[in-house]
């Protein structure tokens, strides 16, 4: 059944159901006639028993003698005065001279009414109504009848016209529900032809959907929906590749040069170093870009495990802070954490490398002082990285955290594009989101949201790495040049 197509199996089940009707309409049709003719023998015999009985008690001369009753005529039925022994009294003309009751029968009936529905007498079937008389102290007994061979031919015509046309009901009733079916299952076929054709190279297109706002139109829509986001997602995988493919063609470029420059001129020791240094650089660039593309897959497929646990937010943002002092001396930069006692459930090595590409970026594109910066919201609790660099404007913010996207000139320096990317994943994974600061007035802001989790005890790492209590009361570390 399973194997038959939808079409068939929608006949086959609409043609059991109309069947059912059929039977049970055609059963209950059947009982119904024979029930108001059964009524209507019994009303005819007791027509005639209340006749013949007024006849009897008259002592008139009998029902040989007897005019036929309408009744009679109209139904053919007969009747017979038997007395206690069974002996034949009286009956109608053309009856033989046997008894219609006998034994038990009879003394059933010389004590009361008694309807037999169905008995052999004369040569047929005939329905039997008898009924105790007592006229001038006799008993006797009155037996009208009726034979059943016209309501039995009338049973027999409705069952054959039943057995004809019900079968022929039900193929009329078949055909029609397979063309129904037929009809509501076209824009199903239209929709798989359609789908057929759709390639990878031809994803723009979609499938027709009917305008009627049934299930097969709501489907419709849904697989256009669908179409839309694999289309969506294609062109992404085909844009990734193709930057992939860009970002690693310039360092095994710049590789490809040093190393045929070194095979092809006479160079001296201090050349060369700075030529492998050259190309340790591009590698150590390219071993970046596979650590970041390889991470992005793996958080994308859920495969990155995360060992969460309750994190203190400000012992995090104070070691994110001192891990970037040295370079922040360097170039003349200051790093400020301002954050109170809150509590994070997360994977520190993952959101430790988040906030790592943020605090680099802002290093390496922004200016000024950096601040980190944390506070409770309704939501979460909110993480701040900020800088007084040039910021991001509006167009920059909508693609900021898409792969290998690059802000303006000014904040687009080096860099494959990915680390943005690669904090929205991680942040992502642990079911918080962030967003950007358009402000560009106030700089680049990047702002994290992660649920939160109660506090933990008041313990705080120094810049030393030394356990101590609420020593530093406001949550702040200053890392400014020349501090050590």
């Amino acid at each position: 059944m399973k194997r038959l197509p939808i079409r068939a199996r929608l006949t086959l089940a609409f043609a059991a159901a109309i069947g059912a009707v059929l039977a049970g309409g055609g059963f209950l049709l059947y009982h119904h006639l024979a029930n108001s003719l059964d009524r209507t023998l019994d009303q005819s015999l007791r027509a005639r028993s209340a006749g013949v009985a007024a006849i009897v008690r008259q002592g008139d001369p009998g029902l040989r003698e007897a005019p036929p009753a309408p009744v009679a005529d109209a139904t053919g039925s007969f009747a017979q005065v038997l007395d206690s022994h069974g002996t034949i009294r009286d009956q109608s003309p053309g009856l033989r001279q046997q008894p219609l009751l006998t034994g038990p029968l009879l003394r059933r009936a010389q004590a009361k009414s008694l309807l037999i529905a169905r008995a052999h007498r004369l040569g047929g079937d005939v329905r039997l109504l008898a009924i105790p008389l007592q006229p001038r102290n006799q008993k006797l007994v009155l037996v009208v009848g009726a034979p059943l061979r016209s309501r039995d031919q009338t049973l027999a015509n409705l069952r054959s016209e039943l057995l004809v046309g019900g079968p022929a009901a039900l193929l009329l009733a078949s055909l029609i529900g397979y063309l129904v079916a037929g009809a509501a299952l076209r824009p199903v076929e239209r929709m798989r032809t359609r789908a057929a054709a759709i390639t990878e190279q031809h994803l723009s297109e979609r499938l027709p959907v009917p305008s009627a706002n049934d299930e097969i139109a709501r489907l419709g829509a849904t697989l256009n929906q669908m179409l839309a986001r694999v289309e969506r997602a294609v062109k992404r995988e085909r844009s990734f590749v193709a930057d992939a493919s860009h970002e690693l063609r310039a360092p095994l470029a710049l590789v490809r040069t040093e190393v045929d420059l070194a095979l092809d001129l006479p160079r001296s020791a201090e050349e060369l170093q700075a030529a492998l240094r050259s190309i340790g650089e591009e590698a150590d660039r390219l071993s970046q870009l596979a650590d970041d593309l390889l991470l992005l897959a793996r958080l994308d497929e859920g495969e990155v495990p995360l060992r969460k646990e309750p994190l203190e937010v400000r012992d995090l943002l104070h070691d994110v802070a001192e891990r970037f002092r040295r370079r922040a001396d360097d170039d003349g930069r200051t790093i400020d954490v301002d954050a109170p006692r809150l509590a994070v459930e997360a994977d520190r090595v993952r959101l430790e490398q988040a906030l790592v590409n943020l605090v680099g970026n802002a290093l390496r594109h922004g200016a000024g002082t950096i601040r980190l910066t944390a506070s409770s919201e309704v939501d979460g609790v909110e993480i701040h990285v900020a800088d007084e660099g040039a910021g991001f404007d509006n167009g920059v913010a909508d693609t900021a955290f898409e792969r290998f996207t690059r802000g303006d000139l000014a904040r687009s320096s080096g860099g494959a594009g990915l680390g943005l990317a690669i904090v929205k994943a991680i942040v992502a994974a642990h079911n918080g989101r962030v967003a950007l600061s358009t402000d560009i007035a106030h700089g680049a802001d990047v702002v994290l949201t992660l649920p939160a989790t109660p506090a933990l005890p008041d313990l705080t790492r120094d810049q030393h790495g030394e356990i101590a209590g609420d020593s530093v009361a406001d949550g702040s570390l200053v890392a400014t040049k020349g501090k050590e």
